[in-house]
């Protein structure tokens, strides 16, 4: 139980401290906070039960675009707003570093499994990101032609009349 709080409130607080560097508006900071640890919280069960980094950012990031969605829509404000802090928890950094820091030292069999590990995860993320927004896209555009044939269908009945 204290994981879970532990894990829940470390990447609220990594989240909220990035939305507050990157000047996002102070109404937005608490929800920015959420997508943020939503998204971890995505990850960090994935990796619990069994499953690659790389899937764990793919379920990750496709939670961070989701709520994002929500919230740009609740707010009225732009998804880019909740997306990008949120993404941070997920971002490969440490696998980063410790790609470079092997080349560095000539581990170069190491630095290479980092590297692509690292380029793994930020593949998923990209197209988690990706496939959101596909598919709210998506969502929008059949919302669209569902009210415009309902319309053409009210015409039709009340010109009947």
């Amino acid at each position: 139980m204290w994981t879970i709080l532990i894990q829940f409130s470390f990447s609220f607080l990594a989240t909220a401290a990035f939305a507050i560097i990157t000047n996002v508006p102070r109404s937005a900071l608490i929800w920015c906070g959420f997508s943020g640890a939503l998204g971890w919280m995505i990850y960090w069960v994935t990796i619990t039960f069994g499953g690659n980094a790389a899937f764990g950012s793919l379920l990750g990031s496709l939670g961070v675009a989701f709520i994002s969605d929500v919230f740009s829509k609740k707010f009225k404000m732009p998804v880019t707003i909740f997306n990008i802090p949120g993404m941070v928890p997920l971002v490969p950094g440490g696998l980063a570093y410790q790609a470079v820091r092997n080349l560095v030292t000539g581990s170069y069999q190491e630095a290479i499994t980092y590297a692509v590990q690292a380029i793994m995860i930020a593949g998923a993320i990209a197209l988690g990101l990706v496939l959101s927004e596909v598919f709210n896209h998506n969502i929008r555009n059949f919302k669209l032609k569902r009210d415009s044939m309902i319309n053409k269908r009210k015409k039709k009945f009340l010109t009947k009349k």
